[in-house]
């Protein structure tokens, strides 16, 4: 999904998330290496243990608003027909948050300080973006195309797929981004990466290993996936916190995290795909 930094006058149309301060001055240290499990269990069906969080978060939890341009377009309709929107949104935000980060009591949890979003349903091309507000880039407002809610099809799919572009735009609102040098690619496949692990996941999405790893979106989440399970629980959790720390680079970002080049890791990620042994 699209996303837009607001309040950057050199922001473009389709650029990665607003970014976002960082929540300690000096450098942090670089995470040790997780252990390598690729001659273990190397890639759970991520539909057959859902995360679907529908009780209270520990997490403080943001001002959630919804506002809605046209309540007569059928999109908005369907969206009503399909969801309850507060309930939709508290349970995203909740999947977001214990997916990318630990328990609020960690000393090393650091989660960005969005304070509010808002759902704004409104007709426009394309499907969602991110975006800051005039106010301060703690607030957020998700842009949801009705054109595109009404487009969805069959019917049955309705509420996975607005649950799945919601989640994936939620993930925006709080993931940290090495202080806007992340790659764009790597944004996007953390947020359907986060979609993926929570089950929803549309039914064209599969695995395409032809082109480069930070391809975005569903390529990449399933690359991010493959990594979950070699290097185990937590792993993109920790990822993420690596990007909270300091600006991306590749060269050392990828071995400080997981001990390789990300060339070697998807070269593997490739291998693992095609039924070879790694």
């Amino acid at each position: 999904m699209t996303v837009q930094q607001h309040n950057d006058p050199g922001a473009r149309p389709a650029a990665v998330p607003s970014p976002m301060p960082s929540l300690h001055d000096g450098p942090a240290q670089s995470p040790i290496p997780l252990p390598d499990r690729s001659k273990g269990v190397v890639e759970p069906a991520p539909e057959s243990a859902p995360v679907l969080e529908t009780g209270s978060s520990e997490f403080p939890q943001p001002k959630l608003r919804l506002k809605i341009q046209d309540v007569a377009h059928p999109g908005a309709v369907a969206f009503f027909g399909a969801v309850n929107a507060a309930k939709v949104l508290s349970t995203a935000v909740n999947n977001v948050l214990r997916l990318l980060y630990r328990a609020p009591a960690d000393p090393y949890t650091a989660v960005p300080p969005t304070r509010s979003v808002t759902l704004v349903l409104r007709d426009m091309p394309g499907v969602a973006y991110t975006t800051g507000t005039d106010l301060d880039n703690d607030h957020k407002e998700i842009h949801f195309s009705l054109n595109y809610i009404n487009s969805i099809s069959p019917a049955s799919r309705l509420t996975s797929e607005i649950t799945g572009v919601l989640t994936h735009e939620l993930v925006h609102c709080y993931q940290w981004n090495a202080q806007g040098t992340c790659p764009g690619g790597l944004i996007e496949g953390i947020a359907d990466w986060v979609r993926l692990r929570c089950a929803l996941s549309p039914p064209h999405w599969k695995k395409d290993t032809h082109g480069g790893w930070d391809r975005g979106y569903q390529h990449t989440a399933y690359f991010l996936e493959y990594l979950e399970a070699r290097f185990g629980e937590g792993t993109i959790r920790r990822l993420n916190e690596k990007l909270r720390q300091r600006k991306y680079k590749t060269e050392s970002f990828w071995p400080e995290l997981l001990g390789s080049s990300v060339e070697k890791l998807y070269s593997d990620y490739i291998d693992n795909s095609n039924g070879n042994d790694i």
